[in-house]
């Protein structure tokens, strides 16, 4: 397991702090508080960040973040000039939102692009919406490009990384707050293992296997 984090993420302490306190200090001043504690339900398990298992073997692409599939399709690396095949997890609400390294490799680049806050299910948001994109180089010279895509109600894309990092497999390299998505593109040859609407959970499942 990889998990040198706290179950309740760092990204979340001062949202599970604050709500709590406005909670605490509505019941003692006799408010109606119930909205507030259910902020503080909400809270903490937006925020949660449990140990996973990281599965399968060095040529391995894991899921980097929990959620659904939807998309399976060859289509252009925007950020490599390829063609490339592209796999994109989304998080809703509910969902873990700490990103981990889908395969041991090394940072070679890192783009940053501000945008709009459309529907992260949506396709036109791997274009249009504020995203940071990790380009990987595996061992053995193989290119993914990782790319943390802001939602509808998402704000904030947290990333840990810089050129030169090295990554294990399932190392947490970043977070997005409420609601996101996360693109992967492999390359051409490699053998996709998963399908539009099946429930992935970061690190544990395993999207492709590199040839």
């Amino acid at each position: 397991m990889n998990y040198p984090h706290p179950f309740l993420a760092k990204e979340g302490w001062s949202f599970i702090a604050g709500s709590l306190l406005l909670a605490v200090a509505a019941s003692f001043a006799g408010f109606w508080a119930l909205p507030l504690w259910l902020i503080v339900i909400f809270c903490l398990q937006f925020f949660r960040d449990p140990a996973r298992v990281i599965a399968g073997g060095p040529k391995s692409v894991l899921a980097p973040a929990d959620g659904r599939i939807v998309v399976v399709e060859e289509t252009d690396d925007p950020y490599l000039n390829r063609r490339a095949l592209k796999v994109s997890v989304f998080m809703n609400v509910f969902n873990v939102h700490s990103n981990r390294s889908p395969i041991k490799s090394v940072v070679q680049q890192k783009w940053y692009k501000p945008g709009s806050f459309l529907n992260a299910a949506l396709d036109k948001a791997s274009l249009e919406n504020e995203r940071c994109a990790l380009h990987l180089k595996t061992g053995d010279g193989r290119d993914i490009t990782c790319v943390q895509i802001a939602g509808l109600v998402a704000r904030r894309i947290l990333n840990y990384v810089d050129a030169g990092t090295s990554l294990e497999p399932g190392q947490r390299y970043g977070f997005i707050r409420f609601g996101s998505r996360v693109d992967l593109y492999l390359p051409l040859d490699s053998k996709v293992n998963v399908v539009i609407g099946e429930k992935v959970s970061a690190s544990s499942s395993i999207l492709a296997e590199l040839s």
